[in-house]
């Protein structure tokens, strides 16, 4: 291994320990905006793409470019430099985060499934996204439940993305509550992606539904839903699913605005498509949402040899970006 390549883990270690260590409740989040800023300490050169006050102290939302991670932070921690997105884009043009702004771009006129949605090339598994939009019925459990027990000998803590929505949260603390002890059991390693604040759904056509309702407030359905997160002991990553997948060209570039990758899915299970190697599997794991859950048991089942064998794994979302666009 050469030494480059043992900097880069030894920078990652030490970003995924400050992670950890800061994730905390933000109980008094003020002036909460969107904010790009280069961020230089000691050992990091991280992006800045949010800042908050909370307790009469400043902090930010960093993320690491060349691995996707994110963090909170005291802004005295560092010495910081704003950026325009475009100078941030330029900048950091060689990183796996703008190469993952770059081809989620690339999808933006699809209505559906616009952003990335296909990771981990030439790998024998899956990227696993669970989605939380608002439901009276109670979280499947038995989703998570599966897969730390399928997985716990082969990868631990086993990886994930959950999509959760502000409405979500709002009404199921005890299983947010539930999964945040997954975490810290170390039995799940899970990146929270936004969903959007409210997660609006009528009955008019797609042109007109979720975001696309108009007057939507981005604002809203993005920054509110990031200070719930936090409120919740939530780190915001950089990733954005958009309700019912739906968006059109002008909305995929707000999003993108914010800092945000869309992710898409090319195997959404309730809707019979089957994951292949890389997939971003889409499952709903809010209750509402009983043949997908079924399909993805089954195929945990049929899977069981591969995954003991190591030929069949859980992928983290920001991890196989990085392997795509290293």
């Amino acid at each position: 291994m050469n030494l480059s390549k043992i900097l880069s883990l030894s920078f990652l270690a030490i970003f995924l320990i400050n992670s950890r260590l800061s994730a905390q409740h933000f109980d008094d989040i003020k002036r909460y905006k969107v904010s790009f800023s280069l961020a230089i300490s000691a050992n990091e050169k991280l992006i800045v793409i949010r800042s908050f006050v909370n307790n009469n102290q400043k902090y930010l939302l960093l993320v690491n470019p060349e691995t996707l991670y994110t963090k909170t932070d005291l802004s005295s921690k560092y010495t910081l430099s704003s950026l325009a997105y475009s100078n941030m884009l330029a900048i950091f043009k060689n990183t796996a985060y703008v190469k993952s702004l770059e081809a989620a771009a690339a999808k933006d006129i699809q209505l559906q499934n616009a952003g990335i949605d296909h990771s981990i090339p030439n790998e024998k598994g899956i990227t696993l996204t669970i989605v939380l939009c608002p439901s009276h019925k109670s979280l499947d459990r038995i989703i998570f439940q599966s897969v730390f027990d399928e997985f716990k000998k082969i990868e631990q803590p086993a990886p994930l993305a959950i999509s959760v929505s502000g409405k979500w949260m709002l009404k199921h603390e005890d299983d947010l509550n539930w999964l945040k002890s997954l975490v810290e059991k170390k039995e799940l390693d899970i990146t929270w992606v936004n969903h959007t604040y409210n997660h609006e759904v009528n009955g008019l056509p797609l042109t007109k539904n979720f975001l696309l309702i108009p007057g939507t407030n981005l604002d809203v359905e993005v920054l509110e839903n990031e200070k719930l997160m936090l409120k919740n002991g939530l780190t915001p990553s950089v990733f954005f699913r958009f309700p019912g997948l739906v968006s059109d060209k002008k909305i995929v570039q707000k999003i993108e605005e914010y800092g945000l990758i869309p992710i898409g899915s090319d195997a959404w299970l309730a809707k019979g498509q089957q994951p292949n190697v890389g997939s971003i599997v889409l499952i709903h794991g809010n209750g509402n949402e009983e043949i997908g859950v079924q399909d993805f048991i089954r195929l945990l089942k049929a899977k069981q040899i591969d995954v003991k064998n190591k030929q069949w794994l859980l992928f983290d979302l920001r991890q196989g970006l990085e392997k795509e666009f290293e």
